[in-house]
């Protein structure tokens, strides 16, 4: 039986002329599989229209590490593919694995584009308009969702700089008194008439004072008052102040002693009132550095989340976008309960891709490990490679998704959330950008207690 012949019979051409079904059969071709066959691929772009004429074959999608079978395309006429004829983004909705041998008619999306043109323009106008209309409102709402999402990081982010640069202004505004404290007690020690010897003897008691070595908690409030008590014993004058100071920087009865074996009267109150000053300022310098090394490193993380004044494409390491997003949410995380462990392969290899659009895709699937896990748990990012990917792993210890949340979570539109919750990304999008734009896969593994979301990016590919 000839190809014309046999697309004649199909039912979905029962409106073509002879002379259509003939021009149709000369601008495609017939094409034969065999069983294990793909005849095409999840998330690639649809540019041929499949139409069965004989065999079976099943249209499948990834759900974990398993295929699972969505429909299969077993009887003459059943076809798939060919959006790209109504929609230059359409791509295929599942991968087409050939299960008997089978023969089918492709024909390109361009072609069947231009037939519909020709042969059914108002049909075609009518199909268009409804995939623009389709496209609008999605970008309407993914575009309001994704600014009050911005509206949410920003707020984060206002908080996480907030606290450290409340701290630099409190140091540098106690440097002042304390900057007044050390001279004053400088030119007491002056009227006391202490020599070279003397003073030196005293700075290399206060050089020697280990900051590291300081108590906290209930240690710091024993040593302060073990200090209160040797000031007292001395008859040193305001103790209430210097006992603080100095029990905060971990000095002990032992160095106050031998203080007290070089200077005795004016001079030991004054060299330990300066003492206590000098440390106070130490530490209100290092309050100050750590603040704004600390606010600096978050202008840093948020130069590299949104990669400013950088190119699209580039070779990256994938920790550098975990990490630089862990710390745009850290809010999030911390207010969460959520304790982060990091899993970091130093031997994964750099690739070349878009960080932009991945620090997009982590934001959404780490902001979702949270939410799943309402109430505190562990956050684990992992990062390996194998021989062809490299692999991210973002787990969670929350509930887990139901069987249909799995199957259907990669999907458009798709949400467990409600409105005006989560970062209106969707991991459609995510699929979209892991799959479409970088060649990858992404996947779900979901018990309860463990949910796992593997990304798995393509090593040494030009994109």
């Amino acid at each position: 039986m000839s190809l014309v012949s046999e697309l004649r019979a199909i039912s979905i051409l029962d409106g073509f002329t002879d002379e259509q079904v003939a021009e149709l059969a000369a601008a495609g071709e017939e094409v034969a599989y065999e069983p294990g066959d793909r005849m095409f691929d999840e998330g690639r772009p649809a540019e041929h229209w499949w139409v069965m004429l004989e065999g079976r074959i099943d249209v499948v999608r990834r759900v974990g590490n398993e295929e699972v079978a969505m429909v299969t395309i077993q009887n003459p006429g059943q076809w798939a593919g060919g959006f790209r004829a109504w929609d230059e983004h359409g791509v295929y909705m599942g991968s087409a694995r050939v299960m008997d041998a089978s023969r089918v008619f492709r024909l390109s999306a361009s072609e069947l584009a231009r037939f519909g043109q020709e042969w059914f323009p108002f049909a075609v106008h009518l199909l268009c308009g409804l995939i623009v209309t389709a496209r609008r409102i999605e970008h309407n709402a993914r575009e309001r969702e994704a600014l009050v999402a911005l509206g949410t990081l920003a707020a984060g982010l206002a908080h996480e700089i907030n606290n450290p640069a409340s701290a630099a202004v409190r140091s540098v505004g106690a440097l002042q008194q304390s900057s007044d404290d050390v001279f004053a007690s400088l030119q007491r020690l002056a009227g006391a008439g202490i020599d070279a010897a003397q003073f030196t003897a005293l700075d290399e008691l206060r050089r020697s004072i280990d900051v590291s070595a300081a108590p906290s908690g209930v240690a710091l409030a024993d040593l302060e008052e073990s200090l209160t008590d040797w000031l007292e014993d001395n008859t040193i004058d305001r103790s209430w102040a210097i006992a603080p100071a100095l029990a905060a920087a971990g000095v002990q009865s032992s160095l106050l002693d031998r203080a007290a074996s070089s200077l005795s009267g004016p001079a030991l109150q004054a060299g330990l009132e300066w003492v206590a000053s000098a440390v106070t300022t130490t530490a209100l310098i290092n309050e100050a550095q750590d603040s704004t090394r600390r606010i600096s490193d978050l202008v840093s993380a948020v130069k590299s989340y949104s990669q400013m004044d950088r190119a699209a494409v580039q070779e990256i390491r994938v920790v550098d976008g975990l990490e630089s997003t862990l710390i745009m949410l850290g809010h999030k995380l911390r207010e969460g309960g959520v304790t982060v462990v990091r899993e970091y392969d130093d031997a994964v290899p750099p690739i070349t891709a878009n960080p932009g659009e991945l620090n997009q895709v982590w934001t959404n699937l780490i902001d979702n490990a949270v939410d799943a896990m309402e109430g505190g748990g562990t956050l684990t990012v992992r990062t390996y490679a194998d021989e062809r990917h490299v692999v991210v792993e973002i787990c969670d210890t929350g509930p887990g998704m139901t069987d249909e949340v799995a199957a259907h979570a990669f999907e458009p539109f798709f949400t467990t959330k409600e409105v005006g919750k989560g970062t209106g990304l969707g991991l459609d999008i995510s699929r979209r950008i892991i799959v479409e734009r970088h060649g990858g896969e992404i996947g779900v593994e979901s018990v309860p207690g463990a949910t796992v979301v593997r990304v798995r990016l393509p090593l040494g590919v030009e994109r």
